[in-house]
């Protein structure tokens, strides 16, 4: 038992974030260098945790996710869900020392547990210690065998309640019951969770207790999460319940017995031919209603991982570009649900140089990445400046006012003069000097520009230049009145 872990280190408030800093991008490098050909975790740091630890049932290395750092976790507990606490017991049912794992929840609640890496049989972090040294944590889990997995396949696809929890992100105590009464633990006992960390502890330290009470409050969200670790993501689970579902459907409608030769699993499933496919057409039930729409669009993933990003790609940039993508497809998909949809006309494409314009306009991007996008658009900052505020008016057409200069052919140009001519009444009307498409009051510092949609947009001077200062107005009078107010 490690007891390096003395009380007066735990009630130190200084850190040195620039140590940290330096030591995280270290184990950032050791975690990036790691190879992911299933070579077991253990294995490598001159131990012997057996195949299933680190890699799949068919040796080599499964999917991963990682998850952000989650904030501090003051005033609350850390699983709320049955399956969370569950997996809280096995931790401290397999604790020596409850002493270290006190100091981990320490740890945890002071938001000490970086970014965690879920993987088939393992997951990992860096958590820093309270005098700001970083130490990679790893706790190691048990893969099911394929044969598990089959008989836990084979059960859900008997019992449609199961799948539709876990679509929920639900795991009800029955589906852990049916499991295990097909053979199967899903979730941990005493001495299944393996600690691994560099500190060199044997036992669960305050870092590896830390790293489990964090994972226990992403089981809370998602228990694919501990599927994940059992050895299959989420996508592969639900592709091969699709399957057996498929398959048994046509059995039944054949009056055939169960095949043990057509089970779901890899290796061993042939799939189902298109003629059982087409013939299983009248009896297979219809789909679902949709679900509903989220509310607001979903995280995109974190990519503030330990390992470094590959030459010429910036992780902030990009997870910029992953929560525009977010946003525009959560707009798109209300867009396609609202009523008289199909009757809308397609939407315009833009040019690079508009979306870049869009980007900026409605992420807010912090300065640095502002600065890139007028760059790469051809556009002086206070030009993209300039750019997003007409944006935020009218869209790409606010843009091509503030950005195209043209010449109104005779019939626009007439239409125009009658517009403005009946604008105020008469000995109200504001002196105006024409110049193509754009009227600027004498003496003032406002301008009103004719679109080729027809509409008015008012314009002010600000510092020598011309800026949207308003949306567009079908009343030139109207639109004359925004851009004074704007001034």
């Amino acid at each position: 038992m490690s007891h390096a872990y003395e009380n007066d280190a735990y009630e130190n408030d200084a850190y040195d974030d620039d140590r940290s800093n330096e030591l995280s991008e270290e184990l950032g490098e050791e975690l990036g260098d790691e190879p992911n050909d299933g070579q077991d975790y253990g294995e490598s740091y001159g131990h012997d945790f057996g195949a299933g630890y680190g890699q799949g049932a068919d040796g080599r290395g499964g999917p991963e996710r990682t998850f952000a750092a989650l904030p501090p976790a003051q005033g609350r507990g850390f699983a709320s869900s049955w399956w969370g606490q569950a997996w809280l017991k096995a931790l401290e049912d397999t604790a020596l020392d409850g002493e270290q794992l006190k100091k981990g929840r320490r740890l945890a609640r002071e938001g000490k547990v970086g970014a965690v890496s879920v993987r088939p049989g393992r997951i990992t972090a860096v958590v820093q210690d309270r005098d700001a040294t970083p130490y990679r944590s790893d706790v190691l889990l048990q893969q099911l065998s394929g044969d598990e997995w089959d008989r836990f396949l084979d059960m859900a696809v008997d019992r449609a309640g199961h799948i539709a929890a876990l679509l929920d992100r639900e795991m009800p105590p029955h589906l852990v019951e049916d499991a295990a009464a097909a053979g199967v633990d899903l979730l941990p006992g005493i001495g299944d969770l393996e600690p691994e960390c560099g500190c060199e502890a044997w036992d669960h330290c305050p870092h590896s207790g830390a790293l489990c009470y964090q994972v226990a409050r992403l089981l809370d969200q998602d228990p694919f999460v501990l599927l994940l670790m059992r050895g299959r993501d989420e996508r592969r689970l639900l592709d091969e319940l699709q399957v057996r579902s498929a398959a048994r459907a046509v059995r039944d409608a054949r009056g055939e017995p169960p095949d043990t030769a057509d089970r779901g699993g890899i290796g061993a499933r042939r799939g189902v031919s298109a003629e059982e496919a087409y013939a299983a057409g009248g009896i297979v039930p219809p789909l679902p209603e949709p679900p509903p729409v989220p509310a607001e669009p979903g995280l995109p993933p974190s990519l503030d991982t330990e390992t470094d990003p590959a030459p010429g790609l910036d992780p902030a940039a990009l997870e910029l570009l992953a929560t525009d993508s977010a946003a525009r497809a959560h707009r798109m998909l209300l867009d396609a649900l609202a009523p008289g949809h199909e009757h809308q006309p397609l939407p315009v494409e833009l040019t690079p140089d508009q979306d870049a314009v869009r980007l900026a306009a409605e992420t807010a991007p912090e300065s640095w990445i502002a600065t890139r996008l007028a760059t790469g658009s051809g556009r002086r900052r206070a030009e993209l400046d300039a750019a997003v505020r007409a944006w935020r008016y009218g869209g790409s057409a606010a843009l091509a006012v503030l950005e195209d200069e043209w010449d109104p052919d005779p019939e626009s140009l007439a239409r125009a003069q009658a517009q403005l001519a009946g604008a105020w009444e008469e000995g109200e009307r504001p002196q105006l000097r024409a110049g193509r498409a754009r009227w600027t009051v004498t003496g003032a510092d406002v301008q009103l520009r004719y679109g080729r949609d027809g509409r008015w947009w008012p314009y002010r001077k600000d510092r020598g230049r011309w800026i949207p200062a308003g949306p567009a107005d079908d009343d030139p009078a109207g639109a004359l009145a925004a851009s004074r107010a704007d001034a």
